[in-house]
């Protein structure tokens, strides 16, 4: 009723035998989900240094440019300059939710300096979009 299969599967592999197709640790995929956060994350803040020039923000994209090169094995992430002027807060809310994220896989892969980072600029941006801080030790009663 049914003919045998004659071929091999091409979604398994038999054990010890090599596969054709490059496989990434864990971690190889965390640095690459963490560079692209970041990177992303730079590029807002480049876009709101355009905006709105300030040392805080120039002192945040050096840090983080820093850490994208760490990331991506020396290579330095693509700069440049926007073209499309947003409006301010958007940039902020934007640059809150991108360190969110950053901060997320960077807990996940245990990167300290990349944790610290990212919620800095949580900070910094939920300060600057007028968010009231949601992570604050004081109880609200």
């Amino acid at each position: 009723m049914y003919e045998p299969i004659r071929t091999k599967s091409v979604h398994t592999t038999m054990a010890g035998a090599p596969s054709d197709f490059p496989h990434r640790s864990r971690e190889e995929e965390l640095d690459i989900q963490l560079a692209g956060h970041l990177a992303a994350l730079l590029a807002v803040t480049d876009e709101l240094r355009a905006l709105t020039p300030s040392a805080d923000l120039d002192a945040a994209a050096e840090r983080l440019a820093g850490q994208v090169a760490r990331l991506r094995g020396g290579h330095a992430p693509a700069r440049a300059s926007s073209a499309a002027v947003r409006e301010s807060a958007t940039l902020h809310r934007q640059a809150h939710a991108l360190a969110g994220r950053a901060l997320v896989v960077a807990a996940s892969r245990a990167d300290t300096a990349v944790a610290i980072l990212a919620a800095e600029r949580m900070d910094a941006h939920a300060a600057a979009a007028g968010e009231p801080q949601k992570l604050s030790g004081a109880a609200p009663w």
